[in-house]
């Protein structure tokens, strides 16, 4: 759940106006009596920096997601990206995606941008653009998590929800988790009722809802820390098939295979134009 800092102190203002309101409403001690020593002032201890109601609700988010045997949804990314003027325009790409594990996966991505369609039936990853009618391929290993790591390394392909599929989505959360606290519940988010959770690293801080009867993630939102635009990225979940049959051949594609081969590597990066060196001139003969 997630492999997006204005945000983050939004949400710190916010815990700290309700803490204020929460110290308001208490009710006041009488003032010592002339004379009378003050009585020493009592520390309030600090909060555990892993609340244990947030691990629990991502764990159990997490535990959900592993046992599931089949698994499809609908992937809603948006993600902002600074404008000519200065304040931040935002992008949206919707995904189609089926898995089955261990080794099966299905990313359907019809826009906004080029459509892209990506397939691994456990022997061959296929990364097919529609519009372009070019296809690479190239041999798989055997298991879902090893398929993403391999598509990663070998072409820049990444799914922003590949935290969800993985065989174990809470390690990916736990390994370097520094913070994690409950924030509260939403009753607008997903036509569900959902806990909100917030967690961090050293590089991410993230807030997600997820289901409380279900325990399936509805949103998440992230900030970078390493971002100095402070640029916000959203995921929205929607249309949850756990362990539902799985039509036999969607893993593959005929129309993909049979587009023009391009390698399954990493994209060459795009020169402008005013960086390619210019010909050189003609040599003159004597």
């Amino acid at each position: 759940m997630t492999r997006g800092r204005c945000f983050a102190w939004a949400m710190l203002v916010a815990l700290g106006a309700c803490l204020a309101a929460s110290a308001m409403a208490q009710p006041q001690t009488a003032p010592p009596a002339p004379g009378a020593s003050p009585a020493p002032a009592a520390s309030a201890p600090a909060p555990p920096a892993l609340e244990p109601k947030a691990i629990e609700i991502l764990k159990a988010s997490s535990a959900r997601l592993a046992a599931a045997r089949t698994m499809s949804f609908t992937a809603v990314v948006s993600y902002e990206s600074p404008s000519r003027l200065g304040p931040p325009l935002v992008y949206t790409t919707r995904s189609e995606v089926t898995m089955q594990r261990p080794n099966k996966l299905r990313v359907i991505t019809p826009g906004d941008g080029p459509a892209s369609e990506f397939y691994y039936d456990g022997k061959t990853l296929m990364a097919f653009s529609p519009a372009a009618n070019l296809v690479a391929v190239a041999a798989a290993p055997p298991t879902i998590d090893a398929a993403l790591k391999a598509a990663f390394e070998s072409a820049a392909i990444y799914f922003p929800f590949v935290d969800l599929i993985v065989a174990d989505p809470y390690k990916d959360i736990a390994d370097a988790l520094a913070v994690a606290f409950y924030i509260g519940q939403s009753h607008e988010v997903g036509g569900t009722l959902t806990d909100m959770v917030a967690f961090a690293h050293d590089d991410v801080l993230v807030q997600v809802w997820i289901g409380v009867k279900d325990k399936l993630p509805r949103r998440s939102r992230a900030i970078y820390r390493n971002d100095p635009t402070q640029l916000r990225h959203q995921m929205d979940l929607s249309n949850w098939r756990i362990d539902s049959a799985i039509r036999a051949g969607i893993f593959t594609s005929a129309r993909a295979a049979g587009a023009k081969r391009i390698p399954f590597a990493r994209p060459e990066p795009i020169v402008p134009a005013s960086a390619t060196p210019s010909a050189a001139p003609p040599t003159k003969t004597p």
